[in-house]
């Protein structure tokens, strides 16, 4: 029997619900809908019976007479020296190193699962692993991979194996991975607020001084002489501290993909990607096998290049052009989301902030990859905010240490590697056709390090229409 039975349905605080699906299963009046995470309400049929008021597990549905303290009311301030918003990689990493050097660190989450939903093909280089302090642990590693293979259009390729012993590529489960990242921070003395959404900074005397959060349904204050803007492409924190977070649309990718079972003629130890405007214009498609008859199989597209269509109409066509591999594969789960392609202009840090990971829009913009930069930034940043407390200083002057570094150690390759995205977007599929005949592994090896020389003076002599391109973006 309910607490209290009211004349009127009951709020539902969509902040507080964990879409456990458990009130859906007991209404006796099916006005309740879950559909993915997303729960939903029908006053019209509710006959507040309370039902689902009891069952609750998390207090997500109650009658406004329950007595309970309103959704959104301010509850006590929580202190930190750091708070990191967002446990992905570059937060995680952030928050261990920080932790390390004996910091009270705090970790905001917006999402009730580390991890998910993904958003990526979850391929990585292990060599990152080794700098960051990371195991390599077979909880998270599903495939190891010896070869990259580019397609072009017309059929042709060119194989890259992936150097020695060492140099080789794994493709993870990021469901455990980014937990296990997570739970290192943690071990190293890290605290933790899982869903738990940031609304903005708060600021002081015109510095960041800590971050306003809803963590089930309750406001809260959290101060803190640091707060890490981890909270990738979409940054709230960016934004409300003033950064142009906002990311235009010629520089972002649209991305789509499955994650399928049932993939035929697949050799597990290579990863495939495709080129060419028919196929992706503006990016390319991949399949990531991941053991088992089992691949991440996207794609991704720049919207201006792509005619209106959308990149899972691509990648629908791409699949169903290769029954030989596809012919009985079924989707396990669909991923989506936008990749930055352009790195933020903006100095990466404030009196009081700093900016990481994607919220920095630091991704490689050929390979749309962004694991292995998140993670040297997140313990790059933590680094410079160490020395900064250690000198009682955390003023942008001190923390413009961080991205002075940055630009030095990844800033100019990155940079480098845009231009070779921009000579790209120009190529017809013709030119991918000839590209697969001229190019070599060791030209492949070269270009990855942001090395154009030797690419560059074949495709003068090869393919001289190009010339303008070369000198403009391979060249200047």
């Amino acid at each position: 029997m309910s607490r209290i039975r009211s004349a009127a349905p009951p709020r539902l605080d969509g902040e507080t619900c964990c879409a456990c699906g458990g009130c859906v299963g007991i209404c006796p009046a099916d006005a309740l809908t879950l559909e993915e995470t997303i729960l939903s309400l029908d006053a019209r049929v509710c006959d507040s019976c309370g039902l689902c008021v009891d069952f609750c597990p998390v207090g997500a549905l109650s009658f406004p007479q329950d007595g309970d303290a309103a959704a959104g009311e301010e509850e006590s301030a929580i202190a930190a020296d750091a708070v990191i918003v967002g446990a992905g990689p570059a937060g995680s990493i952030c928050a261990k190193f920080l932790a390390r050097a004996g910091l009270d660190v705090l970790v905001v989450e917006k999402r009730q699962e580390v991890g998910a939903p993904k958003r990526c093909a979850e391929g990585l280089s292990p060599r990152v692993l080794a700098e960051v302090g990371v195991d390599i642990d077979p909880r998270w590693t599903t495939a190891r991979i010896a070869r990259a293979v580019l397609h072009a259009p017309g059929g042709g390729s060119v194989a890259w194996t992936m150097g020695d012993e060492r140099d080789y590529g794994v493709i993870l489960e990021r469901k455990v991975f980014d937990k296990l990242l997570l739970r290192d921070a943690v071990r190293a003395g890290a605290r933790t607020m899982i869903k738990t959404t940031a609304r903005g900074v708060v600021r002081n005397d015109g510095r960041v001084s800590g971050v306003v959060v809803e963590h089930m349904g309750r406001r809260r204050t959290i101060g803190a002489r640091l707060v890490v803007a981890a909270d990738g492409v979409d940054s709230k924190i960016a934004r409300s501290a003033g950064f142009p977070s906002a990311v235009r649309p010629g520089r972002i990718m649209s991305c789509f993909q499955y994650e399928m079972a049932g993939l035929e003629a697949l050799d597990e130890s290579e990863i495939h990607l495709f080129y060419g405007n028919r196929i992706a214009p503006g990016g390319y498609a991949w399949i990531f096998p991941k053991g088992g008859g089992t691949a991440n199989v996207g794609l991704g597209v720049k919207t201006r290049l792509a005619g209106g269509r959308t990149a899972r109409e691509f990648l629908d066509r791409f699949i169903s052009a290769r029954p030989e591999t596809f012919g009985r594969a079924q989707a396990l789960e669909i991923n989506c989301g936008g990749v930055p392609v352009h790195p933020l202009t903006a100095p990466l840090v404030a009196d009081g902030l700093m900016i990481v990971g994607d919220a920095a829009r630091m991704v490689n913009p050929i390979t749309g990859g962004g694991i292995k930069l998140a993670m040297l930034s997140g313990k790059m940043a933590a680094e410079v905010a160490a020395s900064a407390f250690r000198a009682n200083d955390l003023g942008a002057r001190a923390l413009r240490r961080y991205p002075d570094r940055w630009e030095k150690e990844h800033g100019r390759s990155l940079r480098k590697l845009l231009k070779l995205q921009r000579f790209a977007d120009r190529l017809t599929d013709e030119d991918f056709d000839r590209m697969a005949e001229i190019l070599s592994p060791e030209m492949l090896e070269q270009m990855k390090n942001a090395r154009f020389g030797a690419f560059a003076a074949r495709v003068l002599r090869k393919l001289p229409h190009l010339s303008p391109l070369v000198v403009k973006y391979l060249r200047s």
